[in-house]
């Protein structure tokens, strides 16, 4: 029995030391700490890693800009004309810089622009004699004005404003009223070189458009511009149809800049049964701008006009009549305080289409102006002192009979056919 015995205790004692090792190891799994097991692998997608490894961007926002300018002059007129001013007989003979022998103010720019990703919206408001002028097709005076039409005056404070859309890098849309693309010289007094507009500017090409068009760059060489517009120099369409505008802009050479301008269309106001006439209005243009050096700098314009029936309610015209003007622009860059550039004009209105007109006759006009120009404070203050003398047909009556000249002389009397003034602007830019 005790034989037996023994065998049975042993295998009882190894069961309960097996027991005992099953429990250690329980009890050491469970003590374990998380770290100890090796974790399961996270799974990245391809959008997680793309945003870990880029920067984060950040949000485009809307962009506002203000900036603008303030013009004030004083010229002297060698004719000492009674009228104290520079119009002549026909009331055009200077664009802005109208009144001599006293200060006067120009223009007080404000430009506001908001841009936001594609689009931007461009406002310029104006203050001050020159922006009268600028609009004066939105004036009470003129029948399709906006004035009389809305009974509103705050069109005359309007110099710009228009949208922009980027429809591409390429393509670009504007509408509302903006500046005309015709021309070498603008109405504000910062762009030009010099400070009084020339008479193919003041009599020979429109203002501003109101309308919409879109620019095409093919490249930073080429680009097309062609629109719509209601007309010239009016904010009310005085009839049904509408002008075409076009430009191409080429730049073949470095420092070389070509456009082509034009507008065509009908420019006759509509009958009082709403029928427009058969009217039409068109100018081709040329601007050639070129930077020879550093220094010095040349310029091109010359323009070519035509009508034929009747231009916004004024003579009618059974046979096409045509007007021109050209121009060079030489400008010397002496240092960073002063350039000194002169300025060739001849402007041919032979046929009496436009208004700039001597004693209500077709006349024509050589003009020669010298400025100089002072840039101070940074360039922000700009002194234009400025010599200009014009030179008009001289008109001849009957034998033994004075007719009336352009310009006035100190006795109130027309009997000038040239006129020289003196003065100088001075222009604050911000």
């Amino acid at each position: 029995m005790k034989y037996f015995a023994y065998p049975l205790l042993c295998i009882c004692i190894c069961t309960i030391h097996k027991t005992q090792a099953q429990q250690e190891q329980v009890v050491a799994s469970i003590n374990k700490t998380p770290g100890y097991l090796p974790p399961e692998p996270k799974i990245v997608t391809a959008g997680e890693q793309k945003e870990q490894t880029e920067e984060p961007k950040e949000e485009e926002k809307p962009k506002f800009t203000y900036s603008g300018y303030f013009d004030t002059y004083y010229f002297a007129n060698l004719n000492a004309p009674a009228s104290r001013n520079n119009l002549g007989s026909s009331g055009i003979g200077r664009g802005f810089d109208r009144y001599v022998g006293q200060f006067q103010l120009g223009m007080f720019l404000n430009r506001m622009s908001y841009a936001y990703k594609n689009t931007e919206v461009v406002v310029e408001i104006g203050f001050g004699p020159n922006v009268e002028y600028g609009s004066y097709g939105s004036d009470f005076r003129y029948r399709w004005g906006t004035v009389i039409a809305n009974s509103t005056y705050s069109a005359l404070m309007i110099k710009q404003a228009y949208i922009n859309y980027k429809a591409s890098s390429k393509l670009t849309f504007t509408m509302g009223q903006f500046g005309t693309h015709i021309g070498y010289e603008m109405i504000d007094a910062p762009l030009n070189f010099h400070y009084s507009i020339n008479n193919t500017f003041n009599a020979g090409i429109p203002f501003y458009h109101l309308g919409l068009k879109a620019t095409y760059a093919f490249s930073d060489k080429v680009s097309l511009m062609g629109g719509v517009v209601n007309g010239t120099d009016n904010i009310n369409d005085n009839n049904r149809g509408k002008s075409f505008i076009g430009q191409l802009t080429v730049s073949p050479a470095k420092g070389l800049t070509v456009y082509l301008n034009t507008i065509q269309g009908n420019e006759g106001n509509a009958r009082a049964n709403g029928q427009d006439t058969t009217s039409y209005f068109g100018v081709l243009d040329l601007v050639a701008n070129y930077q020879i050096s550093d220094r010095l700098q040349a310029a091109v314009w010359m323009m070519h006009g035509t009508v034929s029936g009747e231009f916004q309610g004024g003579a009618y015209f059974d046979q096409p009549k045509y007007w021109s003007g050209a121009n060079l622009y030489l400008s010397y860059k002496f240092s960073d305080l002063f350039s000194l550039g002169t300025r060739l004009e001849y402007f041919d209105n032979t046929s009496g289409v436009r208004a700039l007109l001597t004693n209500g006759k077709g006349t024509d006009v050589h003009t020669y102006t010298l400025t100089g120009n002072f840039y101070l404070a940074d360039g922000r203050l700009n002194l234009k002192p400025e010599f200009r003398f014009d030179d008009f047909m001289k008109m001849t009556g009957p034998a033994g009979e004075d007719e009336p000249q352009q310009f006035m002389d100190s006795n109130g009397k027309f009997t000038k056919s040239t006129q020289s003034t003196l003065g100088m602007a001075v222009i604050y830019k911000f």
